[in-house]
């Protein structure tokens, strides 16, 4: 790929030998100045595919502000920012990460130091250039948009005209996603900029949009008690992905100090959900259950917490910190389970995920492709199972239809999953009082009006 020794030097230290399909297909026009729209399946090394090229052109010419990448998520944008600074490190590089539920005048003076890559959300970064005039993207020379199916929607359409309107028009755009939507296509297909060529564009060869590597399922369940399903799947994960469950690490404590605690915190868990001490559950292997609405992750996470599985949310309501000690927890598999909004479907890389279940059916398909993709990634296997109602079957064929494959059904045994039905009720009961009383519904409503008022004042 002709990549500078540097470079090279980190590649090879991250084990990333040989390049994958659309890291040879784009990385090469990308350091001839072209621009750029790249399509490939979740977990196929889409950001190493700009950053290689931003990185090497960089070191030729260093100057900060050099590159701006834009996404969807805070979560995303934060984990860009950790991999330019692993790929950059022999360079120097500086990065800052730009996104909301964060100190404006901690950005504000990142900013004004020059990094070199700014990664940032695009309303937050539109907040800054518009409250700062000393704030300069003049001389930005890479423009990338990460998940750019999900950028080029309506929800990012005014922060995005703003941005096009101010960065140079000399400079590189790319466009990368999992996901070809008409947005995307019709970009391929408009006339290029005055001046430019048309961009470089690589799809994936493949129509089915998950890799062969993921099995997939569905479980048809009654709607009343999904909980019981759940809690049994998740103490009797598949086979094929059992031995991937993992001890937690353990505070450094005395033998005796650390046999007392153990029996405490056992005796304790066991109180709360009611289950006897030879029940709590030997823990899951690393696990994501998706959910629509933030309400319904905060529930399921104290249920399960209630039950003896090790659980953290990520949706969000919760502060930037929060959000952030939640995917720490969870990389490091000091948590096994994730509960998670659609804020962790986009582009997360976490390893060894071994486990996707979808509490509820995405609203739209192309979704649960990247709900999925936090799976089975760079070659290794995985399990998605969808939990399907009585009202989800049009979703199914939806589902179905979008990524070019059938789901297998998975069927669980009804009277062992039922089994725990009054322990469940009783982690149920204990959930919604919790949900209660840290008054979620309030913060709710509290949010709500406040989005209502903001799109009035926009309108």
């Amino acid at each position: 790929m002709g990549v500078a020794p540097p470079l090279h030097a980190a590649l090879s230290c991250m084990s990333i030998r040989v390049p994958t399909e659309i890291q040879a297909a784009c990385i090469p026009p990308l350091l001839a100045g072209r621009d750029c729209i790249g399509n490939a399946k979740t977990g196929s090394g889409k950001t190493i595919a700009f950053a290689i090229p931003i990185l090497q052109k960089l070191s030729e010419d260093p100057y900060g502000i050099f590159a701006l990448v834009l996404t969807p998520t805070r979560e995303l944008a934060f984990q860009i920012s950790e991999q330019f600074a692993v790929l950059g490190v022999a360079i120097g590089i500086r990065t800052s990460v730009v996104v909301g539920g964060m100190d404006m005048m901690a950005q504000a003076l990142e900013l004004g130091s020059h990094p070199h890559v700014v990664v940032a959300t695009p309303g937050r970064i539109v907040d800054h250039l518009r409250s700062n005039s000393e704030l300069n993207l003049s001389r930005v020379k890479f423009l990338v948009l990460d998940e750019a199916d999900r950028l080029l929607t309506s929800t990012f359409a005014p922060e995005l005209k703003f941005l096009f309107e101010t960065l140079p028009s000399d400079r590189q755009t790319c466009l990368f996603t999992a996901t070809l939507t008409p947005a995307i296509e019709s970009l391929v297909e408009a006339p290029p900029r005055p001046g430019k060529a048309k961009p470089f564009v690589h799809r994936t060869r493949s129509t089915v949009e998950t890799v062969a590597t993921l099995k997939q399922h569905y479980v048809l369940v009654p709607s009343h008690v999904r909980e019981s399903y759940l809690y049994h799947l998740l103490c009797n994960p598949p086979e094929s992905i059992v031995s991937l469950r993992r001890a937690p690490p353990e505070p450094i404590k005395s033998g005796k100090s650390r046999k007392k605690s153990r029996q405490g915190d056992k005796a304790r868990t066991s109180r709360k959900s009611g289950l006897d001490d030879e029940d709590i559950p030997i823990q899951p292997p690393p696990t994501i259950i998706f959910c629509t609405k933030p309400r319904t992750v905060a529930y399921l996470t104290h249920l399960l917490q209630n039950l003896s599985i090790r659980s953290t949310a990520l949706h969000s309501r919760l502060t930037q910190r929060e959000r952030l000690t939640s995917l720490s927890l969870f990389r490091s598999s000091f948590i096994p389970v994730l509960v998670s909004t659609d804020v962790g479907a986009r582009g997360l890389d976490i390893e060894d995920v071994a486990m996707v279940i979808n509490w509820d059916l995405p609203n739209e398909p192309e979704e649960y492709t990247h709900r999925v993709g936090r799976t089975a990634r760079a070659g290794k296997g995985g399990v998605a199972i969808s939990f399907v109602t009585e009202k989800d079957e049009e979703r199914v064929s939806r589902i179905e239809g979008r990524i070019g494959t059938q789901l297998e059904v998975m069927t669980m045994p009804e009277e062992e999953v039922l089994g725990k039905l009054n322990v469940v009720s009783t982690g149920k009961r204990l959930a919604n009082m919790e949900l209660h009383d840290s008054n979620f519904g309030q913060r709710e409503e509290i949010h709500r009006l406040k989005s209502k008022r903001k799109l009035d004042g926009d309108s």
